[in-house]
């Protein structure tokens, strides 16, 4: 879906560049197809590898009965140690009418794409949503409670990106409380109250609840066990062990960062350590991490307020570049790129990188942890060919 969301910018710029694009049209159920198939294609690859390594797969929920015994379907199976892995689920707000909204999972069922779409909430899946069902053409209103959207990101890049949103047609509701929603046969009307005034706006029968997501513990039995929940998540140490020694714990469901990519690195980390003698740790403080809003951003490590609490204002020093890559300039195409380190001065460290713009952000993921980064180079060059732009200069900024 972010890939087809791309494809409007593109075509003008292909315009600027001396293209001649012809009639374009969208067609949802032909894009929605497409994905179920590649799903399928990728789960047969998945199960695959599962048969080919002698993994027997039970297709049934699984209950603990005690600190050793699954119930799965109808079967009961013991283990040495057991490892869960169960994710996290959407979950919707205490809001009258909020059984009319669907979340972001339902998305990809949608048999026609919504005309207009009204977004619950600023985190990034809201975010991302909003710029992709924008992107392939619905109207689009998010509705934030703060002034800003990514609560919890560097607050240049929320200005950044919730600047471009706006630039590209998405419109952001902020400071705003949803009063209620009520079903007719026109759609879902969303009533908000905002510290000036109530809006009411009419959702094609959708309305997008993004505010968040929780572990799946509900239906796992762990009353029947010693393991200790913390605030709704299975409480893990540092090498994934619950308060049963047995048994670990990884991704969402203990709900320290939940991002696939760091579900997926937890997972090796306790294959590796619970069985192929290689012990390791997980550092959550430096993960590189991308949102898919339009253009995307990509961070890892500090941002300008997390260095300032932890070492003083004193001793940062922000380096910061704003620039329109050389890609838009030849279509004239407003489009900006805002590149932004956060430096140590003593001793000269780079505890933080910050990217927004065009920049394939799963090389970013690949990028080394910034406590193992030297002192900054007085030029930046963009790793080639990924990011059209000449080397930028990353300039001193002051405090403002």
């Amino acid at each position: 879906m972010v890939y087809a969301s791309h494809f409007p910018d593109q075509f003008e710029a292909a315009a600027g560049y001396g293209w001649t694009v012809g009639d374009r049209q969208f067609d949802w159920p032909t894009l929605i197809a497409a994905l179920d198939t590649e799903v399928t294609r990728l789960n047969g690859i998945y199960q695959g590898m599962l048969d080919r390594s002698g993994v027997e797969v039970f297709p049934h929920y699984a209950r603990f009965l005690d600190d050793h015994t699954l119930e799965v379907g109808e079967e009961k199976i013991t283990a040495d140690k057991i490892l869960i892995a169960v994710g996290g689920h959407p979950v919707k707000p205490n809001i009258p009418g909020i059984e009319h909204t669907i979340t972001s999972d339902d998305i990809f069922h949608l048999p026609q794409q919504p005309q207009h779409v009204v977004i619950l909430g600023g985190g990034y899946i809201g975010s991302e949503f909003a710029c992709i069902l924008n992107g392939l053409g619905s109207e689009v209103t998010q509705i934030i409670r703060a002034d800003k959207i990514l609560r919890g990101f560097d607050d240049d890049l929320r200005t950044e990106i919730q600047d471009a949103m706006k630039l590209h047609g998405v419109n952001i509701i902020e400071n705003a409380e949803v009063i209620a929603m009520n079903k007719s046969g026109a759609g879902v009307e969303v009533t908000v109250s905002t510290p000036h005034r109530q809006e009411h706006m009419l959702a094609d029968a959708v309305s997008l609840a993004a505010t968040g997501r929780r572990p799946n513990i509900h239906r796992l039995g762990l009353e029947n066990t010693g393991i200790e929940v913390h605030h709704g998540a299975i409480a893990v140490d540092p090498h994934h062990r619950t308060t049963v020694p047995h048994i670990f714990a990884v991704g969402d469901v203990t709900d320290r960062v939940n991002l696939t990519p760091v579900a997926i690195r937890e997972g090796r980390i306790f294959a590796d350590t619970e069985f192929g003698n290689k012990p390791g740790l997980m550092d959550h403080d430096t993960i590189p991490t991308a949102v898919f809003t339009t253009p995307e951003m990509g961070t890892v490590g500090l941002t300008e307020a997390q260095a300032n609490a932890r070492f003083g204002e004193e001793d940062i020093q922000i380096y910061k570049a704003r620039f329109r890559p050389m890609y838009y300039t030849i279509p004239n195409m407003e489009a900006r790129t805002l590149m932004k380190l956060i430096v140590q001065n003593l001793p000269i460290r780079c505890w933080g990188y910050t990217w927004w713009g065009t920049m394939p952000l799963r090389l970013f993921r690949a990028w080394r942890s910034p406590s193992k980064w030297g002192p900054p180079k007085p030029t930046s060059m963009p790793p080639w060919p990924s990011t059209p732009a000449p080397p930028r200069n990353l300039s001193p900024c002051g405090r403002g």
